[in-house]
Order: structure tokens, then C-alpha cells, then sequence
């Protein structure tokens, strides 16, 4: 197995966060009552029960590095969410930054209002 590694992110209801992720295209790997993991072929996401967690003011993030953004992007885009700054949850289209050293990503702000950064390797 290659190096890897998940990012623990909050979740205020599990039920509702395994739905928003199946239209992501993510299965259920393992589910508890205080633990979850969301499973997208080599894509790991794992969640931990956050109840009084309040969207808008999550500080919660991680970056998910895939070899083809394009198709990443298509396939989150079917899940029909807004673009509309702050909406949350939301989904940028691929950009390329000013910075030559970022490589082109996008940004899939989640229902519980953490920051997914979707990267080209």
C-alpha cells in the first residue's frame, strides 16, 4: 500500500453527511455512532461526530490530490451545488492561481463547512 494519509473532519449529523458524500460519488467504509469513513476509490475521507459544530464558522480543511481534476470536478458537479462565494455548502470550478508553484485546484466547501481543496498532482 502507498504512503497516505486521511483527513478527520467534523460532522454534525452522520446520516446527513453520508448523503451529501454519496453525491459526491464516496461510499460508506465504516460508520459508528461517533466515527465514519467515506471511501472514493483511493479517496479517504474520515468524520467524527461534531454536534454543536456551526458551519460557518468551521476552521476545518484538507487537500485531496488527484492526477485528473477535470474528471474529479465533473464528477462532483453532478451533485448540482452553488458556486456563489460563502454558500456553504459549495463548489468552485478548476482555477489556476497567481502563484506558478499552486497547481490549478478547486474548492468543495462541505455541509458542515469544511474546506476541501481539490489539487492537481
Amino acid at each position: 500500500m502507498a504512503d497516505r494519509i486521511t483527513a478527520n473532519l467534523p460532522a454534525r449529523d452522520m446520516a446527513e453527511t453520508a448523503e451529501f458524500y454519496a453525491a459526491l460519488g464516496f461510499v460508506p467504509g465504516y460508520r459508528s455512532d461517533g466515527w465514519m469513513i467515506l471511501e472514493r476509490g483511493a479517496l479517504e475521507l474520515e468524520f467524527f461526530h461534531a454536534p454543536g459544530l456551526i458551519p460557518a464558522e468551521s476552521w476545518h480543511s484538507a487537500c485531496i490530490r488527484v492526477d485528473d481534476l477535470d474528471a474529479l470536478y465533473d464528477s462532483f458537479a453532478g451533485a448540482d451545488l452553488p458556486a456563489t462565494p460563502r454558500a456553504i455548502p459549495r463548489l468552485t470550478p478548476p482555477e489556476r492561481l497567481p502563484d506558478p508553484e499552486v497547481p490549478r485546484l478547486f474548492f468543495l466547501v462541505d455541509l458542515n463547512g469544511s474546506l476541501l481543496r481539490c489539487l492537481e498532482n
